[in-house]
């Protein structure tokens, strides 16, 4: 059960959820509508969500990036998606689709506080990791190599990798 009414959702992610669609979709109109629909997806499954399988953040997002996709293969049915979906080359796609959100969420809990920012930063935010790096107050290489410390990571909490002792 959660506590969280519509407004406070839209209140803390409307901008958010905006700046992601249009920063994929070109047309403003068409961004609109759809940060529209992901709200009114929100609204509808509200009752729905569960903070034991994902945090609110994560959740929106997800119905955002998804409302997103759809849009496209509506759109441009047989037409290739564009690169600029999905969030980074260096995550396993399948290891995104083949895990629960509760994992994942789970997961991101297990990291140490900074490297779960970065990834929160990177992946939620959408940050490039040289903004993330002048945010942290750290150079661009501690911030790409601690990046990619906190993927291996997830993948081996996420149970994609054995863990290392």
């Amino acid at each position: 059960m959660n506590n969280l009414s519509l407004e406070e959702i839209y209140t803390a992610y409307s901008s958010k959820v905006m700046g992601y669609i249009s920063a994929r979709v070109k047309n403003h109109a068409d961004a609109e509508d759809l940060c529209t629909d992901v709200f009114m997806k929100v609204q509808r499954k509200l009752p729905e969500y569960d903070t034991e399988k994902a945090s609110i953040s994560t959740w929106v997002f997800t119905i955002t990036r998804n409302t997103v996709i759809d849009h496209f293969r509506r759109s441009r049915p047989g037409e290739e998606l564009d690169e600029n979906l999905s969030d980074d080359s260096e995550v396993e796609e399948g290891l995104l689709q083949t895990e629960t959100l509760g994992e994942l969420a789970g997961a991101l809990r297990r990291l140490p506080q900074q490297l779960m920012d970065i990834i929160v930063l990177r992946y939620y935010d959408g940050k490039p990791l040289t903004e993330i790096a002048q945010m942290m107050n750290l150079s661009y290489g501690a911030v790409k190599l601690r990046h990619q410390n906190a993927l291996l990571l997830l993948k081996q909490y996420m149970g994609a990798l054995p863990e290392s002792d």
